[in-house]
């Protein structure tokens, strides 16, 4: 039944112009409106974010809020305006930049400026002021800084994700070479006074490289989650590379460490950077330069010297804009783990509009959507923190030995070795795994070429993780993997018992010949996680409504033909 409104008026401001001889109504009441405002939810003017902000790049900052600047794609962004409209600007956290120094000088910097958490391992004092030379080349770690924490309406520059955090300047990349204790001095300085420590550097971006932290850096690393801030842990923001398509960011054991959060990055338009490693270790990613050659389409930020700059890009641009979007995080929750962090990033993470030609978007055994190239999807600065307000701790992390293959499995061109673990994930163990966290496939193998390798996983729910790609600039035939953990994050949530599968083969025109000689499989994870339940519980009520809906377009269409059928014969 439907009910005509016409006589149900009494309510509403009725004006004579609306009442004629034709219409036949009984009016008991006429009362004058006064009007009031009505918003949206879920939607700010872009004129009103920037009333407040008085910095000349900050409409240059696509990356904070993408309105189409510089070519790029309206509403791609960090959603910082929803953080920031909510209060959370990075108040009481402070950032370390591990890198080449800080200009601490710089205006943009100075008022955020945290000495007391700052060194120089390079030079060993207190001062991580760049080296100068003349090219600026040693302008990297200012730039990261301005991105974190550069200070808003001071009309300089631009602003920092979170403009009102602390940035902490830890010198220990200028130097002839790296050495363990420099890295692990770095990783361990002041772990009750930094809450993030946001590296854009690892080893070399060539191809062919395999290396990661030595031992005093991985005992640094553990540490560090133990016990810094108090026991919650310290957080780790990881680049991820910029091998581009030539390298795997899983043969880099810093960014592809279940200690670090791997970030990748996309551009304006939210496509993948040329130079984008792919790994199923990278967790999220931000953004970087575009790819188009607009002056304007790159990272906006504080330069040497007290300038600024347009130009910086790359994955170093990515992991300062995670640190920063953590920092809001940690505003909104001091109490978040570094666990927490990692949960709030796979379930706040959005697709949005990021795309790539080769590797399409996933849904893995319990409904998380994941991408090979961009983890869980791009960070949203807003919707993390609302959820960080209300986050409660991860409960206890475990460890399983899954299942070991020790025995030696000859690899031939033209062909796969597939291997198989069946476990029951410790079951009936204190420290049986049923929510997964990481996952570690721990593997020796080598081949008479290294880099055409290919090894992927998949878990008893189905999700196959691309474990190590093709590099074809790595010319190994020697060395191969000596107990490499491979690391996945695309299977987070699932329950994890069940038969395991180990693809390995060889990709390319020349025909190879390797050996795999050990396999460990390794879960991590939780005994309860009550939040997996619900999300497994929404997806298969989408995936039933999504089959009805199959089935109803079915029979429509089965319909359709038998009416053309009939009509035609008649």
């Amino acid at each position: 039944m439907i009910q005509t409104r016409t006589n149900r008026i009494s309510l509403f401001n009725v004006t004579s112009s609306f009442l004629t001889p034709e219409t036949q109504l009984d009016v008991k009441n006429v009362l004058d409106q006064e009007g009031f405002g009505r918003q949206k939810r879920g939607y700010r003017s872009i004129d009103e974010i920037y009333i407040k902000m008085t910095d000349p790049l900050f409409s240059k900052q696509w990356y904070l809020i993408n309105t189409g600047q510089a070519d790029g794609t309206p509403g791609l962004d960090l959603n910082v305006a929803e953080a920031w409209g909510l209060g959370y600007t990075g108040r009481g956290i402070t950032i370390a930049i591990m890198d080449d120094g800080i200009d601490y000088l710089h205006p943009d910097l100075a008022s955020n400026y945290n000495a007391e958490a700052s060194f120089d391992f390079s030079s060993n004092d207190p001062y991580p002021y760049p080296r100068y030379t003349n090219d600026w080349f040693n302008s990297h770690g200012t730039r990261c800084a301005g991105e974190v924490s550069a200070a808003a309406n001071n009309n300089i520059c631009g602003v920092g994700v979170a403009y009102n955090s602390k940035v902490a300047g830890i010198r220990m990349l200028d130097q002839p070479f790296m050495t363990d204790i420099i890295e692990a001095s770095s990783i361990s300085h002041m772990p009750q006074v930094i809450d993030i420590y946001s590296a854009s550097w690892g080893p070399t971006d060539d191809g062919k490289t395999v290396d990661g932290p030595r031992e005093l850096t991985l005992q640094a690393m553990a540490d560090g989650v133990n016990k810094g801030r108090g026991g919650k842990g310290s957080i780790y923001v990881w680049a991820s590379g910029d091998g581009g398509s030539y390298d795997d960011c899983n043969c880099d054991g810093y960014a592809s460490s279940m200690w670090t959060i791997s970030i990748n990055s996309a551009i304006n338009d939210g496509r993948t950077a040329l130079y984008d490693e792919s790994c199923s270790s990278t967790l999220a990613s931000t953004f970087s330069n575009g790819r188009k050659r607009n002056p304007e389409a790159g990272v906006a930020t504080t330069d040497l010297y007290g300038n600024c700059t347009l130009r910086h890009s790359g994955t170093s641009a990515a992991a300062p804009e995670a640190a920063g979007v953590f920092a809001l995080a940690l505003e909104a929750n001091p109490n978040l783990t570094w666990r927490d962090m990692q949960h709030l990033s796979v379930l706040t993470s959005k697709r949005n509009q990021l795309h790539d030609e080769v590797h399409q978007w996933r849904r893995n055994g319990v409904g998380l959507e994941f991408n090979h190239l961009f983890g869980y999807g791009v960070l949203d600065a807003g919707s993390m923190v609302k959820m960080a307000k209300e986050w409660k701790t991860v409960p206890e992390r475990f460890h399983c030995v899954a299942g070991s293959l020790q025995d030696v499995h000859k690899i031939q061109s033209g062909g796969k070795l597939i291997l198989t673990i069946s476990t029951d994930s410790c079951h009936g163990k204190d420290n049986f795994v049923r929510y997964l966290e990481h996952v570690q496939a721990v593997v020796t193998v080598n081949g008479s070429r290294r880099g055409d390798l290919n090894i992927n996983m998949t878990s008893p729910m189905g999700t196959k993780s691309i474990l190590l790609s093709c590099r074809p600039r790595d010319d190994d035939a020697k060395v191969g993997f000596d107990k490499w953990p491979f690391m996945t994050t695309h299977t987070w949530g699932e329950d994890p018992r069940g038969t395991w599968v180990l693809e390995v083969g060889f990709q390319g025109d020349e025909p190879q010949r390797g050996a795999l000689k050990e396999w460990t499989l390794m879960l991590h994870g939780t005994q309860s996680a009550p939040y997996i339940d619900q999300i497994v519980r929404n997806y298969q009520s989408k995936l039933a409504m999504s089959k009805k809906e199959e089935l109803e377009e079915e029979l429509d269409e089965a319909v359709e033909r038998s009416l053309k059928s009939l009509l035609s014969k008649n």
